[in-house]
């Protein structure tokens, strides 16, 4: 891991140069500068973890420094002065200071000042990146054997910085895979920071991922980290990579490769030591041969892949995963209610093509419609399709599907449940797919697949 760097801003050469001696005996990369005007130009080039600064300077003074810096910049000060009182100490406090420390300096103050400092800078770094990220990760729910095989992975390959592709359908929980191979891992301590490559415009990708200098491009009016310089030391997961472009994965193997690289806009190299999860639910063998994805990065990532299974191959799990969506349900404020033993069954015996999410918005959707304490499988047909017959009803059963073999009759149950549910959000695809847990563009294919036509005209 790159040192962090300390910024020393005094006019007298003896502090400036005993200081730096010191700072780099511990383990820091010390700068130095004369004068407040030469310091801030270091600020606005360096990435500086904290800043030691004199008050009593000819020229721009500590303090008026003092303001400035805190407007333009991210980092920690601490004052250090030969004629400190205590409204200087207390003014330095108002203005942003982190501390005020008299001179003749102390060895074993200033150390334990800049520690102190520094520790207050992480944990204000991860708390942003926490609140980011959203609710705190949590475990992965079940005991089947696919469960326990997918634990079983994870077990292995987080102990390692080993690079891993997570692979698996939408609504699957590859983003939960990942928060629990970063928090089994020796970087648990460090961040870990998420970026859905497929949310963010291509042209701010770049931006986004390595940072950008002052100027670079219109609207960028200060410096900013990208993602790596954020997940330094710990973990960075890329989700859905493979919507990346192809220049912006040309940038991601090159840091794979080198563990360093270059802001948009900037000329200098930034060292990073970063583990990357990606996930995708991409057939990236595909991909590669049409051409959408680089096949070194492919190699690159693949180091361990991970598949996490599609629920319909885990439907012992299902009661335990409807009883935790109660739990987390119940705590944001909804009533608890039960599921009858044969509504688990027929939710149980429901092919959810939307996997983990779209049982959890059922789930949701279930406890905030049914009036009663107990939700029995007919509340639960009313979401399913009104026309899908009781599986226990045989005359019912034999009437729909008659001698249809399982694909015909798979088939037949995919138009009957999208034209339900297109019927029930009045045609409106982007809303019925949100509510099924499908992604759009693929109910898009599946209505024309279907041959699927409803009374009024499908609307985005």
């Amino acid at each position: 891991m790159s040192a962090e760097t300390i910024l020393i801003i005094d006019d007298e050469a003896p502090i400036r140069e005993a200081l730096a001696g010191i700072l780099t005996d511990e383990g820091f990369k010390a700068l130095t500068a004369a004068s407040a005007e030469k310091g801030m130009e270091i600020l606005a080039k360096e990435d500086v973890a904290l800043l030691l600064l004199d008050i009593w300077m000819p020229g721009m003074d500590g303090l008026e420094a003092l303001k400035k810096i805190k407007e333009r910049f991210e980092v920690v000060v601490i004052m250090i002065s030969g004629h400190g009182t205590i409204e200087t100490a207390v003014q330095a406090t108002r203005d942003g200071a982190f501390d005020f420390i008299e001179k003749p300096l102390s060895y074993d103050k200033i150390i334990l000042a800049i520690n102190n400092g520094l520790r207050l800078a992480r944990l204000e770094q991860e708390n942003k990146l926490l609140k980011a990220s959203g609710p705190p990760s949590k475990t992965i729910t079940g005991a089947s054997p696919a469960v326990e095989r997918l634990r079983e992975q994870i077990k292995r390959v987080a102990p390692t910085d080993a690079s891993v592709l997570i692979l698996g359908g939408h609504g699957t929980g590859k983003e939960l895979v990942a928060q629990t191979i970063h928090r089994l891992s020796p970087r648990a301590a460090k961040p870990l920071v998420e970026v859905n490559c497929a949310a963010i415009p291509d042209e701010l990708i770049e931006s986004e991922l390595f940072g950008h200098e002052k100027g670079s491009f219109t609207g960028a009016t200060e410096k900013r980290k990208g993602k790596f310089d954020q997940a330094n030391g710990g973990t960075l997961f890329l989700d859905e990579i493979g919507d990346m472009s192809l220049k912006s994965q040309a940038k991601v193997l090159r840091i794979l490769q080198e563990q360093r690289f270059e802001r948009v806009g900037g000329t200098r190299t930034i060292d990073v030591d970063v583990r990357i999860l990606a996930a995708t639910n991409k057939d990236l063998d595909e991909e590669i041969k049409a051409g959408n994805f680089r096949a070194d990065l492919f190699y690159r990532l693949n180091v361990v892949p991970i598949r996490v299974p599609d629920l319909a191959e885990r439907r012992e799990d299902i009661p335990e995963l409807i009883e935790t969506f109660v739990s987390q349900f119940q705590k944001k404020g909804l009533e608890r209610k039960e599921f009858s033993p044969e509504t688990v069954q027929l939710l149980m015996r429901h092919d959810w093509p939307g996997n983990i999410r779209e049982l959890k918005n059922m789930v949701e959707r279930l406890l905030i419609m049914t009036p009663q304490p107990t939700i029995l499988p007919d509340d639960v047909r009313i979401f399913l399709g009104q026309s899908l017959p009781d599986p226990t009803d045989q005359k019912g059963m034999e009437d729909l599907f008659g001698d249809l073999s399982f694909k015909e009759a798979r088939k037949q149950f995919e138009h009957n449940y999208i034209k339900s549910k297109l019927r029930e959000n009045q045609g409106n695809i982007s809303k019925t797919a949100q509510q099924i847990g499908m992604e759009r563009s693929h109910l898009h294919k599946k209505v024309k697949a279907l041959a699927i036509s409803l009374d009024t005209d499908n609307k985005e």
